[in-house]
């Protein structure tokens, strides 16, 4: 039986999570269906524009996404210290970009204030909204309710376009992190959308190689800071060259005219974080045929299954075996 989502997201274990979204109808989301040939293409700009604006207004941030057929990977990163040190103003601004509020909010917006007999239920309202802006439930529900509203609309139907609940997983550890991340990039290349990772259009690596050619990070995805330091700014704790360069590498290995022409044993990150290239391979391409609720070494991993109160750790083993 599914956990409930309170018990699958728990910060105190880690800030980054793997949610995917799947249609529920046989329609596509994006790209041209085989059946009656209509391209629903023109939606991939929909999801992508919608994710990126959410990104700027939630304690949320992109880590990669990609945009497929029928359904969209994102992994996401919890800024919990960042919302919580957002004034009420800050608070309500970004609340309001998505959501009128109520006339009290507003009030406050207008004039600054509210009478004092009105300012505690500012404040539980405040509270409230806060913790819906570092909520992945709500961060989903924002990109998913809007994106089926408009695809209703443009099908001339009603009903449900998503399924019911949106899978997430927690990455526990930095080798979690990155296999999933590069699972995401990827998404296309294995599907044959793209040759190669910088033309897979409506995905996270895509962007991020653009911004690199102008020796940049793109400002609206969690940035690369580096390998983990003292005083280390927050942020995806890789190189970002030693990143592309593995997608590149891994990318060329899952085409068929191209396996094991590389040797991904030379690959830094894999060097630090003590990863096999043949366990690599096998966690980037199949990370979700491997993998259940939470992602990480046995000992992490053992300890999340306990906190969510689990009686069994499903696929404990083969993971264990991938990144030991």
């Amino acid at each position: 039986m599914p956990k409930p989502r309170k018990q699958l997201i728990s910060l105190s274990d880690t800030p980054y999570y793997h949610c995917v979204s799947r249609c529920v109808r046989r329609a596509f989301l994006c790209g041209q269906d085989p059946m009656t040939g209509k391209s629903y293409e023109h939606r991939r700009d929909w999801i992508e524009q919608r994710l990126l604006f959410l990104s700027r207004i939630f304690a949320i941030k992109v880590c990669a996404y990609a945009v497929m057929s029928n359904h969209t990977h994102l992994v996401l990163f919890i800024d919990h210290e960042t919302a919580e040190s957002w004034t009420t103003e800050e608070v309500l601004t970004r609340w309001h970009a998505i959501h009128k509020g109520t006339m009290i909010t507003q009030q406050y917006m207008l004039q600054g204030q509210v009478p004092e007999y009105l300012q505690p239920l500012l404040n539980t309202t405040v509270k409230a909204y806060r913790q819906r802006l570092m909520d992945i439930s709500w961060f989903l529900r924002e990109l998913n309710e809007n994106i089926a509203r408009q695809a209703n609309f443009e099908d001339q139907c009603s009903g449900r376009f998503w399924e019911g609940r949106f899978k997430s997983q927690a990455l526990l550890d930095e080798a979690a992190l990155m296999a999933c991340m590069a699972y995401v990039d990827l998404n296309p290349v294995r599907a044959k959308m793209a040759d190669t990772p910088e033309t897979s259009d409506y995905t996270s690596i895509k962007k991020r190689i653009h911004s690199a050619k102008q020796n940049q990070q793109p400002k609206v995805l969690h940035p690369f800071v580096g390998n983990p330091r003292e005083n280390q700014p927050k942020g995806l704790p890789f190189k970002l060259e030693d990143y592309l360069e593995l997608v590149d590498l891994t990318g060329r290995i899952v085409r068929q005219d191209k396996r094991g022409s590389i040797d991904l044993s030379f690959a830094p990150i894999l060097q630090r974080l003590n990863i096999p290239s043949e366990n690599w391979l096998t966690i980037a391409i199949q990370f979700e045929q491997h993998t259940f609720a939470a992602v990480g070494t046995e000992i992490i991993l053992s300890n999340y299954y306990q906190n969510a109160g689990y009686k069994r750790r499903p696929k404990i083993n083969k993971t264990k075996q991938l990144l030991a």
